[in-house]
């Protein structure tokens, strides 16, 4: 999952500031769950809230494009 985000987060040009923001969890904490890739599922669906998507095991956008 940490590899989807920072796809997510590329394509969406936000930092890890702006998503942990976002989130509401420190640019640190996010950035130790990136590293370890340690999402809950609740945690996953907060990041596609935040991403403009929604997730079911994929990141799905409202065109059907999955990540």
């Amino acid at each position: 999952m940490g590899e989807k985000i920072r796809i997510l987060l590329k394509r969406k040009k936000m930092t890890i500031s702006q998503l942990a923001a976002a989130i509401g969890t420190s640019n640190q904490n996010l950035s130790n769950k990136l590293t370890r890739d340690n999402f809950s599922e609740q945690e996953l669906h907060k990041i596609a809230e935040a991403f403009g998507c929604r997730f079911e095991g994929f990141f799905i956008f409202d065109d059907n494009e999955k990540i």
